[in-house]
């Protein structure tokens, strides 16, 4: 009995050791987390990803991409009155703003996303929308265009407010959508710039506070996994650091080693741990995960039937180039998955869409590329003719006429018809009757 029971406690303790992942043993030391790949936005590690949380100054990676899409970087844009005694008290980051003093909206972007500068959030918001009330809104409305479905924004800087709240996988999915134009990709990978001279003000020197972008040397290490290592880390190439008391140390980062692109977000740490919890993610991301071709431009997919053409078939063919990140080792479980468009008609053009291919692993979609027509197929003579005909005609007040005057000679036949039966039958009627 005693041999039993032993034997019941190993088996239970072995099924529970087999239940525990990577991933379970990662710990990262952060509220919530996640780690997604930068190219398709699939999600690679998550931790609470979808709570909800105070963002702190991550939030004006959504004020960098308004202004990037709705000013001119060039323009010179005038500081009002209000913005420097607004949000120039206590511990608030800022630039040291003027009443009247005058910069570009490209200076003002840097010290936006490098000196996290929260006077240079409202001014942009105010230039932009008029007040800080109209412009969350516009970042509220442009935050569930790109996906971010889980976000309230009240303000353009991140300053606390109880309303104010976003999620680990919303704020990685505005990094990867901000990381996608250039302007800001230069702005975040720098540590430092300089504000020239201003009407107001001398020349401003900003340093970022992101210590994963420059943070070498004994003040600079952190324990990782029982390992000290430089915060610096290989390979990161921005995006936002995020502090308040309520949000505590958040940090939105960027990396990219060979083919291979990662977000990691982390919210919630204390201290250090902001920099660890992000060496982790990138680490696993770095080393769990390989980046694969594993669809190639111009690949033969299927001759697709067409409707109505000159030819019976149109080559389907893949539109672009593209990567994956997968598991180590597991890209021959991947499964491919076609999907055309439910009636292919002529006429069609060369690299037309056609349909898509979906690419997933374990039930989930890793990515998805065009399938396009590899020629033109034009339209059979007698199919163009009605085409062409059905175009134009309907439009026409003399068709329609003709029509209804169809219709009606049409009902007049009828009834002729039904009365000459009718006296036929009577007639046959009488005839019987004698």
């Amino acid at each position: 009995m005693k041999k039993i029971l032993v034997i019941t406690f190993i088996l239970i303790i072995v099924l529970n050791l087999t239940q525990i992942t990577y991933a379970d043993t990662l710990s990262i030391p952060a509220e919530t987390a996640v780690l997604i790949d930068a190219k398709t936005g699939n999600v690679l590690y998550n931790k609470n990803m979808d709570k909800q949380m105070y963002p702190a100054s991550t939030t004006k990676i959504m004020t960098a991409i308004l202004a990037l899409e709705k000013t001119d970087l060039d323009n010179k844009v005038t500081v009002d009155s209000k913005t420097p005694y607004e949000t120039q008290q206590g511990d608030s980051s800022h630039i040291a703003l003027r009443p009247g003093e005058e910069l570009t909206m490209r200076d003002l972007l840097h010290a936006l996303l490098i000196e996290s500068a929260n006077d240079a959030a409202v001014v942009i918001a105010r230039h932009i929308s008029g007040s800080v009330e109209d412009f969350s809104k516009l970042m509220n409305k442009k935050a569930k265009e790109i996906g971010a479905k889980n976000t309230h924004f009240t303000n353009p800087n991140g300053m606390p407010d109880e309303n104010h709240t976003t999620t680990a996988y919303d704020l990685a999915i505005m990094a990867k959508y901000a990381m996608e134009k250039q302007t800001f990709r230069e702005i975040v990978s720098k540590y430092k710039y300089s504000i020239s001279e201003t009407n107001k003000q001398p020349t401003r020197y900003l340093k970022s506070a992101n210590r994963l972008l420059y943070g070498v040397g004994a003040s600079n290490q952190i324990n990782v996994n029982g390992n000290y290592v430089d915060i610096k880390y290989d390979g990161v190439n921005g995006i936002k650091t995020g502090y308040t008391f309520a949000a505590q140390n958040c940090l939105v980062s960027s990396a990219k080693q060979g083919n291979k692109d990662l977000i990691a977000v982390v919210l919630h740490c204390q201290g250090r741990n902001v920099y660890i919890a992000t060496h982790k993610l990138l680490n696993y991301g770095f080393e769990n995960f390989e980046s694969k071709k594993i669809a190639f431009k111009k690949e033969f997919i299927e001759n697709i039937k067409v409707e109505h053409g000159d030819m019976p078939y149109v080559t389907g063919i893949i539109g672009k180039d593209l990567y994956i990140n997968i598991p180590k080792g597991k890209d021959e479980d991947v499964k491919r998955n076609i999907v055309l468009g439910e009636k292919i008609q002529a006429p069609i053009k060369e690299n037309q869409v056609l349909g898509k291919i979906e690419y997933s692993l374990d039930g989930e979609i890793l990515g998805t590329t065009n399938i396009v027509a590899a020629t033109n197929i034009n339209m059979k003579p007698i199919y163009k003719v009605v085409n062409n005909t059905n175009d134009s005609i309907f439009k026409k007040w003399w068709f329609w006429l003709i029509v209804i005057f169809i219709l009606w000679r049409v009902f007049i036949m009828y009834r002729r018809y039904k009365k000459r039966k009718l006296r036929r039958k009577k007639r046959y009627n009488i005839y019987n009757n004698y």
